[in-house]
């Protein structure tokens, strides 16, 4: 069979990285929406960071539903009801005047569109790509970083402009008519229309190495899989919980709303970067090496906040953090494919999503809860700072894989 001039595999990552850009730029954008919520309803900010931190457990519950689903039917029909519950759910949000409807149609709702958000991409990204499949992640997850550069900004600007209700409105209406139309673009796999991953007319043993494939049941028994997971949910404690405070925190220390409003822009923005330098760093140096780096990061950006209280030095920090957060979100997909092969990515992939969740719940309420106890973030952050250390020793003493020759 021949090439075509170009490969629709190509397609599926622009459509992948718009999904990526939309779901996660929108749910990350909350933390410009955190202190408009506070004022007009004076709820506790542990009350507020759990209706976030639920949507984001939901999202993760699920997307282990979404995961199986996804290997089986394909993930056009899929995105196009997510998007349908995403955009749907912050009209709703538009509306709300009590806790249990922000908890009903931001944490259920919201959550129910988001749990594909991950899931779909990715696994979608994985089906059509394996020997570039590191740098093609990092290229749908930079979409991540523009979303999350350029949607909260917005959000910022329509807050000012025409209040928190309209913003979410606006957001919530282009979204889901965004997302509906881009999942039309999806396809499962390659082989479904004649064609192969990376657009190379061979069986992929053919290149020199043959991915692992093994069992459900041989992969969930095994150590190297639970390693992964409760790494998972270590950065994502840390990172989930960063992404809600940080606005917050940095208007506390005498930052102006607008100002911190530019280092969650700044964040994102650094992220790019990282995500497709992470996602080339894979395909050179592997998951488990660039998992190792950006744990450091991390801990290094961890023990820098703790005595940052000028713009500057939260710009620095949004711009090492940044890096390491991209670069977190990329590795994690290529790092289940590249130790379990891709037969079952969807439904392990979407467990191992399913751990970031529950670390991504549990942190801002954690440290919702202690600024709410304490009047600060200091003990929070000296958290964040320990749990990311056990994720490092977590990815440090997984046993590199190796690949069979052929």
């Amino acid at each position: 069979m021949q090439r075509r001039s170009f490969f629709y595999g190509y397609y599926i990552i622009a459509a992948c990285a718009g999904i990526q850009a939309i779901g996660v730029g929108s749910y990350v954008a909350f933390g410009v929406f955190f202190k408009p919520l506070l004022a007009e309803f004076t709820w506790s900010r542990g009350m507020l960071s759990g209706a976030h931190s639920l949507a984001f457990l939901i999202s993760g519950g699920l997307g282990i539903f979404v995961g199986k689903l996804v290997d089986r039917f394909g993930p056009r029909f899929l995105m196009t009801a997510a998007g349908l519950f995403f955009g749907g759910s912050l009209l709703l949000v538009s509306t709300i005047h009590a806790p249990w409807q922000l908890y009903l149609f931001y944490s259920l709702f919201f959550g129910m569109g988001m749990s594909a958000v991950d899931v779909i991409a990715l696994n979608t990204t994985a089906r059509w790509f394996v020997r570039r499949r590191g740098v093609m992640t990092g290229i749908v997850k930079m979409g991540t970083g523009f979303g999350q550069m350029l949607i909260p900004f917005l959000a910022n600007v329509l807050i000012v402009g025409v209040g928190w209700r309209q913003a979410y409105a606006i957001i919530g209406g282009v979204g889901m008519m965004l997302l509906v139309l881009i999942a039309q673009v999806l396809r499962h796999d390659p082989f479904r229309m004649g064609l192969f991953p990376d657009n190379i007319p061979a069986e992929i043993s053919g290149s020199g190495f043959r991915e692992k494939e093994e069992s459900l049941w041989t992969v969930m028994r095994g150590r190297a899989f639970w390693m992964i997971f409760f790494a998972n949910l270590s950065a994502c404690f840390c990172l989930m919980s960063i992404m809600v405070h940080i606005v917050p925190h940095a208007i506390d220390v005498g930052i102006s709303p607008k100002a911190s409003a530019t280092i969650l822009s700044a964040i994102g923005g650094a992220s790019i970067v990282g995500r497709f330098s992470i996602g080339s760093a894979i395909d050179r140096i592997g998951n488990r090496r660039s998992m190792i780096l950006c744990f450091v990061l991390l801990i290094l950006m961890l023990l820098w906040l703790q005595f940052s209280n000028e713009l500057w030095m939260f710009y620095l920090f949004a711009v090492v953090y940044g890096f390491a957060h991209g670069g977190l979100f990329t590795v994690i997909s290529p790092i289940v494919a590249e130790y379990f092969g891709i037969r079952s990515h969807g439904l392990l992939f979407g467990v191992a999503v399913f751990a970031g969740t529950v670390g991504g719940f549990i942190g801002p309420i954690f440290a919702g809860s202690l600024f709410d106890i304490t009047g600060s973030y200091g003990i929070a952050f000296w958290g964040f700072l320990f749990v990311a250390t056990i994720g490092f020793g977590l990815i440090f003493s997984l046993q590199p894989i190796r690949f069979s020759k052929k």
